[in-house]
Parts: C-alpha cells; structure tokens; sequence
C-alpha cells in the first residue's frame, strides 16, 4: 500500500511504497488519485521504468497523448513517449531542448486538456554535486482564493481564449532556439481554443484559476485593452511567492502532477556540458472528467 507523505508546502507530497513497474492495485490507484487533489504534484522516488511501464502507470489515469511538439523526440515505438533532453548523440538532439522554459499550464490550448505529467529523470544536470534544473510550480487553488472579491466575482463564468503558438513563438525568440516556426500541420492540430477561466476541480471540488502566462491570449467577449490589463495583473498574482513550490530533481524521480490547479516552469540553469535526460508522458483529463471536452466550470 502507498504512503502519502506531504511536503508541508504549498504544493507536493512524496509517495512511498510502491514499485511504478508493477500493475497498480486499485486501492493505491484510489490513493494517488486523491493525492493529486489534495497536494497536486507527486514524487515517486527511486524508481526504474522502461518506457512500456511508463505508459502503462500513466494510462491508469486517462488517455495519453503524442504532443504536437515532439516531432522525432520520442522513444522508438513508444510515440507517447516523448524525450526532453540537452543531450547530443553523433551530432543530432536526442530531445526537445527546451521544453516548458516558462510558466504556463500543458494542453491548455487543447480542446481536451491535460490532467497529468508524468516525468521519469533518467539524468539530472549537476555542478559542483548540487543538482540543477529544478521544476517550479504554482498552486492555482490558493491564488484563486487570494484574488480580491471583485475580481474574482468579474472572471467567474467567464472564458479566456488559448493558443499553442504563443508558447512556440516565445521559445523561438530566445537565443540560439532550435525551433523553427510552427507548421500548418502543428496549427492544424491545435487551433486557439476556450476555456473557463475558474474551473472547479473534479477531484478536490475546489476553485481553481485556469489561465497562465504560457497560452492565454485574451478574455473573451471582453475590450482587448480591459482583457490585458486583467490578464497582466493575473499573472503577476497568480506568480506571488507564497504559491510557489520547487522540485529539486534526482536521477530515478518520477514526478507527477496535475495540470487542472498547478502551473509549472522547467528551470535551464544548467549548460549543454551538464547532460540533463527526461521521459514524459501526457495525461489528458478525458477519464478524470468524464465528459472530454468540457471543464467544469463555475459558469
């Protein structure tokens, strides 16, 4: 049986007790499941997953997805699998490079959103035996109760619109960016969509705020100038410190958590000479939501 043990931050607990590369049973499945509404980002420490068994733990909890942006960065017959790597083998990437380099929240631009991440690190960038490349979070609970009243009376039942390429175009700026501009297949696949802009959380039944720095564009139905002074101030508060929360990794980590009330933000302090080597899976919200395109809103 697992162990949930809690971090005593604003996010996180660690899960103890359970071996990943077996089945789970459906009492720790019922566990980890709770845990993700009670604390939102979850380590599995010391564990050893070949890509089969990453998928198979991640898929206990919704369907998988094979992201848009993954390209060949995957495991070889493993295309929900995708690789976030810095490392190079006989001169070609092995991984997406920069993957998550900036707050925001996975497949918000999805018309189906994203429930989990599911991160194994195989390699962990260290300097002078400190580890680097920590992964910060957000708790979006705790910010929606933070907002005033009048704002928080003013955004509920409202929607806000989500576009992948505004993430894309921001990493494309940054220097020496492999990225090349997004296709018409990629926008194809993932035009801006809408969504609810304070959704109640299907496991916890609290309020949480859904919009983030990363795709949201504008409110809807809502001046452009009113819609970004708003957003502007909604990111700076959804960003206070005291919502913050810091995962510092280490080599056989799984970690986990909950797209529906964390945002998160990979921390690149490490240099191409530091080999940093990640598995993800992508945990859509069509199982714990049960209707798969629709969040449950407080319109």
């Amino acid at each position: 049986m697992a162990t949930v043990i809690p971090s005593g931050d604003v996010l996180g607990a660690h899960i103890e007790g359970i071996d990943l590369s077996s089945p789970l049973s459906e009492a720790d499945r019922a566990l980890i499941l709770r845990a993700f509404g009670d604390h939102g980002v979850l380590c599995f420490p010391d564990q050893d997953l070949a890509p089969d068994r990453h998928k198979s733990f991640a898929a206990n909890f919704g369907s998988l997805e094979v992201n848009v942006a993954a390209g060949r960065y995957t495991v070889p017959e493993h295309p929900e699998v995708m690789i976030l790597s810095n490392m190079v083998e006989n001169g070609q990437a092995i991984g997406l490079k920069d993957a998550g380099q900036d707050w925001h929240t996975d497949m918000s631009y999805s018309a189906t959103v994203a429930f989990l991440n599911v991160l194994h690190a195989i390699k962990v960038p260290r300097r002078d035996g400190q580890p680097l490349g920590e992964t910060r979070f957000a708790n979006m609970c705790a910010a929606y109760d933070g907002l005033p009243q009048d704002v928080r009376q003013h955004i509920d039942g409202r929607t806000a619109t989500h576009d992948f390429e505004k993430f894309w175009e921001e990493m494309r700026r940054r220097p020496g960016s492999p990225r090349g501009p997004m296709t018409a297949e990629q926008k194809r696949q993932k035009p801006p969509v809408s969504h609810p802009m304070v959704l109640i959380h299907p496991v916890s039944g609290r309020k949480a705020l859904y919009c983030n720095p990363g795709y949201t564009m504008r409110i809807d139905g809502m001046p452009e100038a009113e819609s970004a002074e708003l957003l502007a101030f909604l990111f700076e508060h959804q960003l206070s410190p005291e919502y913050i929360h810091a995962h510092h990794w280490a080599e056989g980590d799984v970690l986990a958590w909950d797209n529906l009330w964390t945002l998160h933000y990979a921390v690149a302090d490490y240099g191409d000479d530091e080999p940093r080597l990640m598995r993800r899976c992508q945990v859509m919200a069509d199982k714990v939501l049960g209707t798969p395109d629709r969040l449950p809103s407080t319109a």
